[in-house]
């Protein structure tokens, strides 16, 4: 019993990093702001079943993406210790665990209610399938696709509560969708040595720091706009968007330093600030639906 505790501890220790539980947990918190800004008081079953099915989901589409760039991972200083790009689990292994864990979150979704099902569906083939097995070898522009698939749980979670696709979906969908160049867009300017090193296009390499700080600050303008939009129509409550109004003015001002005074540590900051701007509106859209 022992031994095979060990094991299965041992397992999940190097499955672990294969989610990337970060941005996992991120995502799935999208999805859940996306049902509770359209259900309040909310489901227990719906949200358990959300809960459960789009992180498998997420996880799936980001194991198939560890398999598949495993070698590209391996050129990279960041990301050569990741258990597939490493040798520690073998490419078999991570294909099959990637699989599986797709099928169950997609399938459950399906199970669920048809139409998040598609939209679920949707976003693992839009990562997989079209970012990473298609576009990211190929042009910068994959982020673009990315970003799609990364809208995909705040639309599915809309959805699930609806019924339906709406403006405040879209809205919501269009918000992540522009906030994914200030997370990925820094994190290409921070890594662009290993990018390099990968073959990796990056706004960087193709286009330079200029044009890639100005495309960050453009996005950034957006999601804000799309956020605050978004969170008028919902009907969240006066106190909450101002305080959603507060967290966009702080990621508007990192990101014009980082514009006007380009620096590794104002990128770093918007990098990093980026991802507690979007965890915060999420709860604060949550929150000022439920109240």
């Amino acid at each position: 019993m022992k031994k095979t505790w060990a094991f299965v501890n041992a397992k999940i220790r190097l499955y672990w990093p294969l989610i990337k539980s970060l941005q996992t947990g991120l995502l799935l918190s999208t999805g859940l702001a996306g049902y509770l800004s359209a259900r309040a008081p909310a489901r227990i079953t719906d949200l358990a079943g959300l809960a459960a099915s789009l992180f498998l989901a997420i996880s799936g589409s980001t194991i198939l993406n560890m398999w598949y760039d495993r070698d590209i991972d391996a050129r990279m200083k960041r990301t050569h210790r990741r258990p597939a790009a490493s040798g520690e689990l073998g490419e078999a292994e991570v294909l099959r665990l990637g699989l599986v864990i797709s099928i169950l979150g997609v399938g459950g979704a399906v199970a669920i209610a048809p139409l998040y099902g598609l939209v679920v569906f949707a976003g693992l083939f839009f990562d997989v399938a079209v970012y990473t097995l298609w576009l990211k070898r190929r042009t910068c522009w994959s982020i673009v696709w990315g970003g799609v698939s990364g809208g995909m749980p705040i639309l599915a979670g809309r959805v699930l509560a609806t019924g339906r696709i709406d403006l405040v979906g879209a809205l919501l969908t269009l918000a992540i969708l522009f906030w994914i160049p200030t997370h990925t867009l820094t994190f290409s300017i921070k890594f662009d040595g290993d990018y390099r090193a990968a073959g990796i296009p990056t706004f960087p390499s193709t286009y330079g720091l200029g044009v890639t700080r100005a495309l960050i600050a453009g996005s950034t303008v957006l999601a804000a706009l799309s956020i605050g939009w978004s969170g008028f129509l919902i009907g969240v409550q006066a106190g909450m968007l101002r305080l959603i109004a507060v967290l966009a003015s702080g990621l508007l001002l990192i990101c014009f330093a980082s514009v006007t005074r380009p620096s590794e540590r104002a990128n770093f900051a918007l990098f990093r600030y980026a991802s507690f701007y979007m965890l915060a509106t999420m709860i604060l859209l949550a929150m000022g639906r439920m109240i």
